[in-house]
């Protein structure tokens, strides 16, 4: 009988995994095929239109002046240095960002006093631009790391908070309830089931955050800075060498991607269990 049973029972066949995963593979190799082809019809359209029209590299340098330029500029160590200052105004600013928009989230959205206390005012700072604080981040803090870092900070701190309080804010409360019923306590609940839950939308924010702190360093070294990419840019600027600021820009957008990617990689790793990305809001 229990023969019977199993032999009855239906089996998982391997071919539709195998599909799936042929599937999958065409689909990353169509984006892949998709993304390197716009980049040839982009660059080769600005080289060509440069050359034919015989446009001055003041006004729009042909990419392949803008390539040597970033292979000078990372060969001879000019880059490397101010990338080095830039990147530890980042990374500093980024984690201080995640760290209080964590916390004061987690905060807000589990007290009731705080947030009744907090929340009106993180509206209303919301909507300043955060940009503009920029050059007075700059007077009141001097022209040294601290104040980029604080530029950054204030940039990138508002997809966290937002993002941590609208995925707490957002778990499913029937999963609370039962394990509120099993004896959990408070903490118990939101350790078990509502961080857990909101940690999607955390992530998508640190997403967002990370990119952010790279644009708040860089604004606020065109404020006022004796190092990094961004005063590097004013150099080039100054002495009218467009293709050395273009070559900074493609640097930055590199780095952009590449910390993108960072956490998207980490996120794959904390968050395995899910694919669901929250909109990020606050930038």
């Amino acid at each position: 009988m229990t023969a019977d049973l199993a032999s009855a029972s239906p089996r998982t066949s391997p071919a539709p995994r195998r599909t799936a995963r042929r599937t999958a593979r065409r689909a990353r190799r169509a984006d892949w095929i998709a993304v390197v082809s716009t980049f040839v019809v982009v660059v080769g359209g600005w080289e060509a239109v440069v050359r034919i029209a015989d446009i001055s590299s003041i006004v729009l340098p042909p990419p392949s002046l803008i390539v040597g330029k970033l292979y000078d500029g990372l060969v001879h160590g000019t880059f490397v240095k101010n990338l080095g200052y830039t990147m530890a105004e980042t990374v500093l600013g980024f984690a201080i960002a995640a760290f209080l928009g964590i916390v004061l989230g987690a905060l807000v959205a589990e007290i009731r006093w705080i947030r009744r206390a907090v929340y009106p005012y993180i509206v209303a700072f919301q909507t300043v631009p955060k940009i503009a604080l920029a050059p007075l981040l700059v007077i009141w803090f001097g022209f040294g790391m601290t104040s980029k870092v604080i530029v950054a900070v204030t940039v990138a701190f508002f997809p966290v908070i937002v993002n941590t309080i609208e995925g707490l804010q957002n778990t499913d409360h029937q999963r609370i309830d039962m394990i509120r019923a099993m004896g959990a306590g408070r903490f118990e609940a939101f350790r078990r089931v509502k961080l857990p839950s909101a940690l999607p939308y955390i992530f998508a924010g640190l997403d967002a955050a990370i990119v952010l702190s790279l644009l708040g360093a860089v604004v606020g070294e065109f404020m006022g800075s004796r190092a990094g990419l961004g005063n590097q840019i004013l150099i080039f600027n100054s002495v009218l060498d467009i293709a050395g600021s273009f070559a900074v820009l493609i640097l930055l957008s590199i780095i952009g991607f590449l910390l993108h990617l960072l956490l998207v990689m980490v996120q794959k790793k904390v968050v395995f269990w899910t694919n669901v990305h929250a909109v990020s809001s606050g930038a």
